[in-house]
């Protein structure tokens, strides 16, 4: 019989669990916290990680704890192993029937308002035995998660570089440019999205999708890099930036879906006419392409979703 079945070191899921705490927090107290044990079983996790691979993976004393270099690459390989091992136990418990268990979703913030209420609704009749938990986050930090395996997918709008994640088209969705009804914009003929004012257009927060979605889109259409103004406004949601737009301090681009939502309503925010086709973005269901229930995912999930698209 081949070495590698007899000579296996045992090594548990749970001691590389403690190892990734420790890593994150570099602190024992804060670890044994995330992992909801004893600091001395967490302790004794990681001596025992350490004394079956033979290397000291920690370095710690009253005042300092730190990865040594092989600990730093151990934790690595760890996060990999563990979120193959939750890919196993999912396919397990999902064989008899993928309707039940537990289905991690992350979905962005432009999206969440107006998709989730009715995801959430057509998921609990169409699959009642199904524990759909939601997280809300930013695209970049969903698909760390839906790669490490905390997540089984993620909502998200492209373009977005997605590495080895495997993307599932939705829709296509247009991006609407609105203004204050007193602006000067609305005063004569259908507007050319060339002549959009830069200046006056307001910005998500670094790091949403939808920001940089906006100013690839104008600017491939106009022809020119449109950059936002030097008092630019950050805000991190649709709301406040409408309700910027409706104190007059500039111009945005909105989804669709939060036009359709009833965003605008109370405001003297009207949508701008265009000569010119709308900008866009794509939604689309991001997953591992390993996934044990990728067909699940494309067959009975992926029309929900797409069935929550505002009509």
């Amino acid at each position: 019989m081949s070495s590698r079945y007899t000579h296996a070191p045992a090594i548990s899921f749970k001691q590389l669990s403690y190892l990734l705490a420790i890593a994150d927090t570099l602190n024992f107290t804060r670890a044994a916290e995330l992992c909801f044990v004893t600091q001395s079983t967490l302790s004794g996790g990681i001596a025992e990680l350490e004394r079956t691979l033979g290397v000291q993976l920690v370095e710690r004393d009253r005042q300092y704890v730190a990865l040594t270099p092989v600990g730093e690459e151990t934790a690595r390989r760890a996060q990999s192993i563990l979120s193959a091992g939750n890919d196993l136990v999912a396919r397990a418990e999902l064989a008899a029937d993928p309707t039940s268990g537990y289905f991690k979703l992350g979905v962005i913030p432009t999206i969440a308002p107006f998709l989730l209420g009715k995801i959430l609704m057509l998921t609990r009749h169409t699959f009642p035995a199904l524990r759909l938990s939601v997280r809300e986050s930013q695209t970049r930090v969903l698909l760390d998660e839906v790669e490490n395996g905390e997540l089984d997918a993620a909502l998200i709008a492209l373009p977005f570089e997605l590495g080895k994640l495997h993307a599932l088209t939705l829709f296509d969705e247009q991006l609407h440019w609105v203004a204050h009804k007193s602006d000067p914009i609305f005063k004569g003929k259908k507007r050319p999205l060339p002549e959009i004012d830069g200046s006056k257009l307001l910005m998500l927060e670094r790091g949403n999708c939808l920001r940089d979605h906006a100013l690839a889109a104008c600017n491939t259409q106009a022809g020119r890099d449109i950059e936002p103004g030097a008092d630019l406004v950050e805000v991190s949601s649709l709301s406040t930036m409408v309700q910027l737009v409706n104190s007059r301090l500039g111009t945005a681009l909105l989804p669709a879906m939060a036009i359709q939502g009833g965003i605008l309503n109370g405001t003297e925010v009207k949508e701008v006419a265009l000569d010119t086709p709308n900008p866009g973005r794509t939604i689309a269901l991001v997953s591992r392409g390993s996934h044990p229930n990728l067909e699940f995912i494309k067959i009975q999930i992926c029309p929900i979703l797409r069935n929550s698209k505002p009509v």
